[in-house]
């Protein structure tokens, strides 16, 4: 059996929970930002079924071969705009992937990422450093939407 691992990734964001929650359940939206650097997901490759026991599946494309990765989950708890969970159950040991959107009360949110029974593959210092780049990703799309705040405002 291969060895599971758990992650924490934190990021702060300049915008509201209900923003980054959209953000992250909306199929045109995820379509911007989700899966690492030379990557895409078309709006058309992803499956959100917000509920209980719904369908969340992105189908990633890689930019030099045109080769994909499906990802299949199931969520497991909605709670807009506080909570998102998912569990992999196609990953050995199903990996469960817990986001908590946590209002700052200052126009910022952080965003925890807590993913458990993380295979090892999938806990290799290149495949973080994919996720990583994903999270930058997503960083680059919200300044898209959020305007920058002004000086003196």
């Amino acid at each position: 059996m291969t060895e599971t691992g758990e992650f924490t990734y934190r990021r702060v964001h300049r915008a509201t929970p209900e923003l980054l929650f959209d953000c992250m359940t909306t199929p045109e939206h995820l379509a911007r930002f989700w899966g690492p650097a030379g990557t895409t997901t078309p709006a058309g490759n992803i499956v959100v079924e917000l509920r209980p026991g719904g369908a969340f599946e992105t189908t990633m494309v890689n930019d030099a071969d045109g080769s994909t990765y499906t990802m299949r989950a199931i969520y497991v708890e909605i709670r807009r705009p506080e909570r998102l969970v998912w569990i992999e159950p196609e990953v050995e040991g199903g990996m469960k992937t817990t986001i908590t959107f946590v209002d700052l009360h200052d126009g910022r949110t952080e965003v925890v990422t807590h993913q458990t029974n993380v295979p090892a593959a999938y806990a290799s210092a290149e495949a973080r450093a994919g996720l990583s780049t994903s999270f930058d990703r997503f960083d680059a799309y919200l300044a898209t939407l959020v305007p920058p705040e002004r000086e003196g405002a």
